[in-house]
C-alpha cells in the first residue's frame, strides 16, 4: 500500500506530500495560460489553482491519490506537482500523472527524475505489477516524454475528458509492467 506520507528523493529532486500551504507557491508558478492547453484546469485561474489544491489534499485525505510537490534541491525551490492517483492495491496497479512544472523550471530534467523515483518506488518496494500514465491525444511533448522513458502506448479513449473552454479530449494510455522495468530502468540515464 502506498505510504502517504512518503518522501522521495534522488540528488536532484525531492518529493515530499503536498501541504495547504504549498498553494502560496503555487500561484507564482502557475501564471502562464499556455501551462495549461493540455491540462484538466487552468491553473492560471487563481480558484481553479485553489480548487485543484483543495481537491488533491481531500483525496490525500480519503487515500485515493498521493499528491507530492516538487522540490528542485539544486535551488531548495518548489518546482511544481506530481501524483500517485487510481491507486488500486488489490490489482497492484496505480497511477502516476497530475504533473506539472512551472515555466522556469521546464527541460532541466526534474519530470524526468521525478518519474524515475515513483517507478522504482512502484516497482521495486510496492511490488505492483502496473504503472500507468495517459494524456491529451494533442500533447505531443507529453506523448514522446513517456514512450521516450519506455512506456507502452496501449490506446485511446474516445471524447474522454472535459478540458478546459469545454473541450473534450481523446486520452491516449501508457504503461510499463513489471517484469518490463529492469529493461527500462537500465535504458534511462532519468536526468
Amino acid at each position: 500500500m502506498i505510504d502517504f506520507q512518503l518522501t522521495l528523493q534522488s540528488d536532484r529532486v525531492l518529493l515530499r506530500p503536498m501541504k495547504a500551504e504549498d498553494l502560496n507557491t503555487f500561484k507564482a508558478l502557475t501564471t502562464e495560460q499556455s501551462l495549461w492547453i493540455y491540462f484538466t484546469s487552468d491553473l492560471s485561474v487563481e480558484r481553479e489553482l485553489e480548487a485543484w489544491v483543495d481537491s488533491a489534499l481531500r483525496q490525500m485525505e480519503e487515500k485515493s491519490r498521493l499528491a507530492l510537490t516538487i522540490v528542485d534541491k539544486a535551488t531548495n525551490r518548489v518546482a511544481g506537482s506530481t501524483s500517485f492517483g487510481n491507486i488500486s492495491s488489490r490489482d497492484r496497479r496505480v497511477e502516476i500523472g497530475w504533473t506539472w512544472l512551472g515555466k522556469s523550471f521546464q527541460g532541466q530534467g526534474l519530470a524526468s527524475q521525478s518519474k524515475h523515483l515513483m517507478l522504482s518506488y512502484c516497482f521495486e518496494t510496492l511490488e505492483f505489477v502496473r504503472v500507468e500514465c495517459k494524456t491529451d491525444v494533442l500533447n505531443l511533448a507529453a506523448r514522446h516524454a513517456l514512450a521516450g522513458i519506455g512506456m507502452i502506448e496501449e490506446g485511446v479513449l474516445r471524447s474522454h475528458t472535459l478540458m478546459t473552454h469545454g473541450r473534450r479530449r481523446d486520452t491516449v494510455f501508457y504503461s510499463i509492467l513489471r517484469p518490463e522495468w529492469p529493461a527500462v530502468k537500465a535504458q534511462n540515464r532519468w536526468s
